[in-house]
């Protein structure tokens, strides 16, 4: 098992290096730099910022230099605003950044997981019934709506036909305000979790060892979550890993569409203002959680999958 997991650290490291290296690299080749904006500024103050950034030092030179601050946990200084380090934006004291991101995908992951493995099971054990095709369309329609037509749909029939819940901003971060924002993650999401149980369970409970559990006289039920369900899970917990990334990718989307004060408005101000660092920040940290969480993915196919104890 430790084994095991060094090896995906060991891989999981020069990953996450080339991942910075690229991104380094692809913010600078963009025009300009992040002080060049409407106002035009005299050359003496734009070489004196230029030079306070290191920004006029060659490139390599610049690399290295993040590299250094970056092993040492600090993520730089933004461009945009100004005395706030990178740190501080993405990790705020309050309720902001990257806490209210973390909170609409991992709310969002505890509800499309279940739900998705629920539907995926009964539409696979009850093929061919009305309630496999409603479940399989119900896939095919919010699999090719995405978030960006939800959300405001969402908005439209709930906030302003009906009246019934805010159709934007944080407010106390209570049920009222996440209700929107996380359904419309779910809608997104929960189909990818469905078609894939859906397909494994029908692989199941097509498998030998399903047939003998049958002839023995054992009961629907029974067989199901005894015997199938565990070698169902195995494609499902593989799709975990890509899935989160996905659904943090979702979330700052989400997060525009609803006016929510995290990442999504960060990332935003980042691009639009070359805001290097941030834009590096934000990466490298969703990089990272991925990375992370496909490790955990990994272990937990480890004690999943026999064959991979072998």
């Amino acid at each position: 098992m430790i084994k095991f997991i060094i090896k995906r650290l060991l891989i999981a490291i020069p990953t996450l290096f080339t991942i910075v290296l690229i991104v380094f690299l692809l913010v600078r080749a963009v025009p300009g730099n992040p002080f060049q904006g409407e106002k035009a500024l005299s050359p003496e103050v734009m070489k004196q910022l230029l030079h306070t950034y290191n920004l006029d030092l060659p490139l390599w030179q610049q690399f290295l230099l993040y590299l250094r601050d970056l092993l040492h946990g600090n993520l730089g200084q933004s461009y945009k605003f100004i005395g706030q380090s990178i740190n501080s934006l993405l990790f705020p004291d309050y309720m902001g950044g990257f806490w209210v991101t973390l909170r609409l995908a991992a709310y969002s992951m505890f509800i499309t997981v279940p739900l998705g493995i629920v539907l995926g099971c009964y539409a696979g054990v009850y093929r061919n019934t009305w309630l496999d095709k409603v479940i399989v369309i119900f896939n095919i329609v919010f699999s090719a709506i995405p978030t960006i037509v939800t959300g405001p749909l969402l908005v439209l029939i709930f906030a302003v036909n009906l009246n019934l819940l805010p159709a934007s901003g944080w407010g106390d971060g209570g049920v009222r305000n996440l209700f929107l924002p996380i359904t419309a993650l779910v809608l997104a999401y929960v189909p990818t979790v469905a078609v894939v149980t859906r397909g494994s369970i029908i692989d199941v409970l097509n498998s030998n060892f399903i047939k003998t559990a049958k002839a023995k006289g054992l009961s629907t039920p029974i067989i199901i979550f005894r015997h199938a369900i565990r070698p169902t899970l195995i494609p499902v917990v593989a799709l975990l890993g890509t899935m989160f990334a996905g659904v943090l990718v979702g979330a700052i989307v989400t997060e525009q569409v609803f006016a929510l004060p995290g990442l999504g408005v960060l990332t935003t101000n980042a691009a639009m203002n070359r805001d290097y660092n941030l834009v590096l920040g934000i990466t490298i940290f969703s990089s990272f959680l991925t990375i992370m969480f496909n490790m955990l993915v990994d272990v937990i196919y480890f004690f999943l999958d026999p064959k991979i104890r072998q």
